[in-house]
């Protein structure tokens, strides 16, 4: 088989990875295949072909992925992600919550919890609301019902 279709099938497979990954970072690696196709097809050896690959892919590591970064993310304003999603949210308590310990229910999760302040302790089935996340650890308080 022709060295320009085993890159195209590099590529392919990278862009298929990064369909699962949305990270940009296998995308730009599919662009450095291609790179190394083209090199192939100029009649390149081997060595340049792989050369081929390492200097598109890290161009486009270096120069494209940010920019596509920068334009995605600015697409989505406010965009919050990771365990900083749950603040704001209101859980269930599960295990009495006070100044060190608890555990509160958020969804189908377990967090464990903690309370804001050291003389505060809630009760299980009480509802609180999250106020922060500490490592692994939620910060809940009263959940006041605005209305």
């Amino acid at each position: 088989m022709a060295a320009w279709v085993l890159w195209l099938v590099a590529s392919g497979l990278f862009v298929a990875g990064e369909v699962a990954s949305g990270d940009l970072v296998l995308l730009m690696l599919a662009g450095g295949a291609l790179g190394g196709s083209a090199v192939a097809l100029a009649g390149g050896s081997a060595a340049f072909q792989i050369v081929g690959f390492i200097v598109v892919s890290a161009i486009l590591l270096s120069v494209a992925r940010p920019a596509a970064r920068a334009r995605l993310e600015a697409r989505v304003p406010g965009h919050v992600d990771g365990v900083q999603a749950l603040v704001g949210r209101t859980a269930t308590v599960t295990r009495s919550v006070g100044r060190s310990s608890g555990r509160i229910q958020v969804g189908a999760d377990e967090w464990s919890a903690r309370t804001q302040f050291g003389d505060e302790v809630f009760d299980v089935g009480t509802t609180v609301r999250i106020l922060e996340v500490q490592g692994a650890t939620a910060v809940v308080g009263e959940a006041f019902e605005l209305g």
